[in-house]
């Protein structure tokens, strides 16, 4: 079982250097279907964020496709809507998050596919620094409770109504993943929902996994950067709807 969560591990890492997520929106159905219950995949998931949000960060950090300004506001935002996450998860059902989880999965999914592909980054526009504060609190709450970082909403926003190149959006979704991950992890561990062994593993072995998807990230265009994304969604909405609806 460990060589095999590492090995998941490894993957994840790989999706969330390239994808610019966190790696919960893979890794919640993969340990659904590896028999885990949905609040302790959430919680494994949770801790795994932190190890690959952190490292990738600030490998496009070094990269030069990270600029913070403005993400520190809605970072911090999304640290306080992922303490505050810990609350929510014990109050409502597992199956009732498996709902919120493929709602999103498919806001986000629509979101991508109509979105226009930019290039020019000094066409991007700007919120006030309060609007940015609440939009990052209003994401963390709601991503964390579901076991994502919050990257899979804050993406499509990013490129879709702020006009952010897919790339730049990409490191600014991975970027915010750090703040919600780690102030949800912190929520979680006072409620005793992680699972710190399975969450070491898999979290030490998608180190290398993000090292690789941001390599990836930097050779291919905007463009079917975003083509991907969009299957990445598509596959990911599968996987839930057959593991709620299907899978005996």
């Amino acid at each position: 079982m460990e060589i095999l969560l590492a090995m998941v591990g490894v993957g994840i890492g790989a999706l969330s250097g390239f994808f610019g997520i966190g790696g919960g929106t893979v890794l919640v159905p993969v340990l659904l279907l590896m028999g885990f219950g949905m609040k302790t995949a959430v919680g494994i998931s949770v801790m795994q964020m932190v190890f690959s949000s952190l490292y990738g960060s600030f490998l496009n950090w070094r990269r030069g496709t990270l600029v913070l300004g403005e993400g520190l506001f809605v970072g911090f935002g999304g640290f306080a809507g992922g303490y505050l996450s810990g609350y929510l998860t014990s109050l409502v059902s597992g199956r009732f998050l498996q709902f919120v989880f493929i709602g999103f999965v498919l806001f986000a999914l629509v979101r991508m596919m109509t979105a226009t592909v930019h290039e020019d980054a000094s066409k991007s526009k700007t919120l006030p620094k309060w609007l940015l504060f609440l939009i990052g609190m209003g994401i963390g709450v709601i991503a964390i409770s579901i076991g994502v970082g919050g990257a899979i909403i804050l993406i499509p926003l990013l490129s879709g109504l702020l006009h952010y190149p897919v790339k730049k959006a990409v490191s600014a979704g991975l970027f915010f993943v750090v703040f919600s991950s780690v102030a949800g992890m912190l929520g979680r561990l006072v409620h005793g929902e992680i699972d710190l062994l399975h969450g070491t593993i898999i979290g030490v072995g998608s180190l290398l996994g993000v090292y690789l998807g941001v390599w990836l990230k930097e050779h291919v265009s905007n463009k079917s950067h975003k083509n991907f994304i969009v299957g990445m969604y598509a596959f990911i909405l599968a996987i839930m709807v057959y593991k709620m609806f299907f899978a005996q």
